[in-house]
């Protein structure tokens, strides 16, 4: 999530917190939602469409933050085929030769600035 397109793209006033968080002060739960999306893989490494797939699950995730009036999701896992793999610092994507996939699950809440 260093990259140039997520720092870009991503509004840096709301948190993305992937799998337990241990020092948050949630203020209000807004919601479990899960975010999946595809990307056309074709002529991309996979490394690049699972980023790029990646990028459009958080951004999902950033316009429901905004609707419901949060400030981030915490405790997102992957959840690809309804299949949760929780981690830190790791996420599940599936590539093929046309296209990718990533599947998220995660808790809009608002915390405590």
């Amino acid at each position: 999530m260093e990259s140039a397109d997520f720092k870009e793209k991503l509004d840096p006033t709301i948190r993305f917190i992937f799998g337990q968080p241990a020092d948050t002060k949630v203020l209000e739960d807004k919601g479990n939602f899960v975010s999946n999306k595809k990307t056309n893989a074709f002529n991309k490494t996979d490394k690049e469409a699972c980023e790029w797939v990646l990028l459009s699950a958080l951004l999902s995730f950033q316009d429901r933050v905004r609707s419901e009036g949060g400030n981030a999701v915490i405790n997102i896992e992957s959840y690809y085929k309804k299949n949760a793999f929780i981690s830190t610092s790791e996420y599940e994507c599936h590539a093929g030769a046309i296209i990718a996939g990533v599947a998220l699950k995660g808790d809009v809440v608002k915390l405590a600035e």
